[in-house]
């Protein structure tokens, strides 16, 4: 019988893609949370606008690294999620490895941490890729 990746095994393979990451990245997260969640909880689908909670792979939560001067009292550490069932549909329908699918989304969602937007990344991406 074959199990699906679980928690713990998402969580490997994202923190082995941030220890690959150049040290000037990995200084900046070092106080970022990882965290490997199932799905996004309702408020994350509310507030992202989500049709299901298939729709989202990761999220970035918290201010940008040009943000920090202006940090609020009290405010909750800056965080990265990866979701693992999504994460899973969207290995199971591609072709890429589950480990470059995840450290896709950590990138990603890395990228958002230092202030990118979407249509930045992607753009990035798509220089990138030419």
């Amino acid at each position: 019988m074959r199990y699906a990746p679980s928690l713990a095994d998402i969580e490997a393979l994202a923190q082995a893609a941030v220890e690959r990451l150049p040290a000037l990245f990995r200084q900046h997260l070092a106080a970022v949370i990882l965290k490997v969640e199932d799905f996004p909880d309702d408020a994350v689908i509310a507030e992202m606008d989500l049709e299901t909670p298939w729709d989202l792979l990761g999220l970035y939560w918290g201010r940008h690294v040009g943000m920090k001067g202006d940090m609020p009292s009290g405010a909750l550490p800056d965080m990265i999620f990866l979701y693992r069932r999504p994460l899973l549909d969207a290995w199971a329908d591609g072709d890429d490895s589950l480990e470059a699918l995840v450290t896709h989304v950590l990138v990603h969602e890395v990228g958002h941490h230092f202030g990118l937007s979407d249509d930045d990344m992607e753009a990035i991406e798509r220089g990138a890729a030419q």
